[in-house]
């Protein structure tokens, strides 16, 4: 069985999804947000983040971390800001050694509803769906933690197909040129 915790960063709230993965078959284990003061200054907020991350390793012992790669928002300082607390988020699984993953907010909507420009309602309508919960999880940002953390689950399930050892373009094409050059007598030897 492997644990994969993930994470949806914020420095207001951060949402978390625990996920099993064991063959194919997927279960919510935990899911919920950290959340911090908007009052307090941003280093205590980022700290509160970082122990919380801390915490949900510890409880857990997760295998894979999987994260929402940053967005770029309107607002510089809403990206900047959200860049420092993926930055703790992610000392935190360094320090845990754990896998990380980290995936465009696109390729998570894609990978749980088959969209890249799905809703929040939506991803957590599929979120519920793919898990076979009676409710959805709440809040939202707890059910993007878990989307990131189906994410992961769905790739390492996808079979891989083996490398294709395909010829040159310039040795097909000098195939081709002796086939038709040839005349019939030759061919039949």
């Amino acid at each position: 069985m492997k644990l994969v915790l993930g994470i949806d960063p914020g420095t207001a709230v951060t949402g978390y999804g625990v996920v099993s993965l064991e063959g194919r078959s997927t279960a919510l284990v935990e899911c919920g947000v950290i959340r911090t003061n908007a009052r307090d200054p941003l280093p205590q907020r980022l700290h509160e983040v970082h122990e919380g991350v801390r915490e949900l390793i510890a409880r857990h012992r997760p295998d894979t971390l999987a994260i929402e790669d940053v967005f770029y928002a309107r607002n510089v300082r809403t990206t900047v800001v959200l860049g420092h607390a993926r930055g703790v988020i992610l000392l935190a699984a360094q320090q845990a050694a754990l896998t990380i993953h980290e995936y465009p907010p696109a390729a998570i909507k894609k990978a749980v509803t088959g969209r890249g420009s799905a809703s929040k309602e939506q991803v957590q309508f599929m979120v519920g769906r793919l898990l076979r919960l009676k409710q959805p999880p709440q809040p939202a940002d707890a059910a993007d933690g878990v989307a990131a953390a189906l994410c992961a689950c769905l790739s390492v399930t996808l079979p891989s197909m083996p490398p294709l050892n395909l010829p040159s373009l310039a040795s097909v094409r000098e195939a081709a040129r002796s086939h038709i050059t040839r005349r019939p007598s030759e061919s039949r030897s």
